[in-house]
Order: C-alpha cells, then structure tokens, then sequence
C-alpha cells in the first residue's frame, strides 16, 4: 500500500519539474536583456549629466553627417532634373534637297511609329525659313535671296527612357535612312550635364568617407576620455572580477546614443537648410510649370542616416574601447 501511495507523488513531482523548466530557461534571457536594458539607460544618463559637452559632441557629428546627405539630396533631384532635360534632346534628320514634301512627310510618319521614338514633326524648307525669318530678324537680307538655302527637315524626339549609347545608335541608324542628308544631335550640353553630375556624385562619396572617418575620430576620442575619466573605477571593478565585456557594455552604448542623437540632429540641420532655400525652391520649380518637384530624403533616406549615425558611434567606440581597456590593470 504504501509503494502505491509513493506513486502518485513521484509523478506530481516530475509534472512540476517539467512545468517549471520553462521559467527556468527564461530566467538567464531576462536577466540578459534587463541588464542591456539598465545599461542602455544609465548610458543616456550619463550623457544628460554631462548634458552640454554631449550635446557639442553629437552637434558635430550632426554637421558631419548633414553634409553628406545633403549632397546626396542634391544629386537626388539633379538626376530627376537631369531625367527632364534628356527628354528634351531633339535630332535633327536634313533631308536630301531632290526629296519631295510627300516622301519627307511620308518618311516622318514612318520614323514616328518606331519603337525607339517618341514623336517626328516634318518642317518643310519654306516652312523652316519662315521660321527663321521670324526668330531671327533678318527678314530683308532672306528677301534679297534668290533661293532658299535651308533644307527641309525632320525632328525626332528619342524615347525617354534611351541611355546615351542608344540614343547614339539611334542617330547612325537615322542617317542610314533614304533621303537624309545628315543627321546631327545636340548633345554636347547632356554630355557636360552627365560630367558634371558624375563629378558630384563621385565627390558625395569622398566627402561622406572623410566624414565617416572624422565621426568616428570624434566619438573614439570621446570614449577615450570617458574612459580615462573613470580609470580608478575600471581597476576597483576588474580587481572585483568584473569581465572586459561588462565594463564595455556602458561605452558602447554611449556610442550608439552619440551616434543617434547626431543622426537626429543631422535631420533637423538638413530641415533647417530646406526651409531656408523654400523660397529659391518655389520659384525653380515654378519655372518648370511644376514638372520638377524638389524633395528631400524620404522615409528610407531618413532611416538610412540614422542608422549610418548608430554605426558610426558604435564602431567608433569598439575601436577605443577594446584597446583602452587591454590597457588598464589594476595596481
């Protein structure tokens, strides 16, 4: 009887040890996360107790990091300007003086239904010298010509979406055409525009690494006096056995608050510069009758230099950190 009695509380104390196995695993993640957590706290309270030197050190890393998204704003809507002057390159096909206006206004028709065309207009000569005559104001010396120097001609407007390279074949293939002359492009005012952009977005990139440099210069060299600052407290927590990775975890973590809080200022210097240039922004996009829409960094842009700003503080503070504490031991 009492094996049979014994039996019943034998199960009930496994069932209760397998219930309890849960909590037990979780115990060690909760403390893990409490402890980044208190951290991650006491961090920012030491940067608000020191609040003005902080605020100084993540002011330069918000200029460091606004000029580089600034440029990368710039060249954002250079390229959707850019998109719109390259919809405006016009070839120009002259046609063969012994071509009649039906197969010149034929041979337009045909141009404009290819694929790689978006429209063909045919001015006529006489049309393009009163054309002329009216631009120009040489009406009296065209009147004392005898015959109209000016070919008949064929404009074609490139899809807009062609690159470079095929807008130029574009152009040998319309020269190959029967009935033209010459075939000509003004494309030299797009070649220097695409220079021009190549050079800003190349020295976007050069400007954004010596900056990312100098943030991280600025956040490392920061850590290190914090650290040299609290060098009695560092030997008293080693000689009590405190690990290096325990002693990091506080500078790490002022790391990424300097990081984010550059990022943040970044923001607001970069609104500040957009509603300063509001007025000069209006009237340009009002001189493109609203085809261009001047915009800033967008959501993902935003999410970007934050988290570019976190990295930077916290690579900053791994490359101090690791190598100032190796260095410290207890006396």
């Amino acid at each position: 009887m009492a094996r049979s009695s014994d039996q019943p509380t034998r199960s009930a104390a496994q069932s209760n040890r397998r219930r309890s196995l849960p909590s037990t695993l979780a115990a060690p993640a909760q403390g893990w996360m409490s402890s980044h957590a208190r951290c991650l706290i006491e961090s920012l309270g030491r940067l608000y107790r020191r609040w003005l030197a902080s605020l100084l050190t993540a002011t330069v890393i918000g200029i460091a990091l606004a000029l580089p998204a600034g440029l990368y704003v710039l060249m954002s809507n250079l390229d959707t300007l850019s998109q719109s002057w390259h919809r405006a390159v016009q070839a120009s096909l002259y046609l063969q003086d012994d071509l009649s206006i039906s197969d010149g206004q034929a041979l337009a028709e045909r141009l404009g239904a290819r694929d790689d065309v978006d429209a063909s207009t045919y001015i006529s000569a006489q049309a393009g010298l009163e054309q002329f005559r009216e631009s120009s104001g040489f009406g009296a010396a065209l009147d004392a010509l005898e015959d109209n120097p000016l070919p008949a001609v064929i404009t074609i407007n490139p899809r807009s979406d062609m690159s470079r390279a095929e807008i130029g074949a574009l152009l040998v293939s319309l020269e190959d055409e029967p009935g033209v002359a010459r075939a000509e492009l003004d494309q030299a005012w797009l070649e220097r525009l695409y220079a021009i952009l190549s050079v800003i977005e190349r020295s976007a990139w050069v400007i954004g690494l010596l900056l990312s440099a100098a943030v991280l210069f600025i956040v490392g060299n920061t850590i290190r006096l914090d650290i040299e600052n609290r060098r009695e407290e560092i030997e008293v927590m080693k000689l009590l056995g405190a690990s290096d990775a325990f002693i990091r975890r506080p500078f790490l973590y002022s790391g990424f608050w300097y990081g984010l809080i550059g990022a943040v200022l970044a923001l607001v210097l970069l609104g500040i510069c957009f509603l300063a240039l509001a007025q000069p922004l209006g009237a340009l996009t009002r001189s493109y009758d609203g085809a261009m829409a001047v915009h800033g960094l967008g959501f993902d842009g935003v999410l970007m230099l934050l988290g570019i700003g976190v990295a930077l503080g916290w690579l900053g503070c791994v490359l101090t950190v690791n190598r100032r504490l190796a260095a410290i031991e207890p006396r």
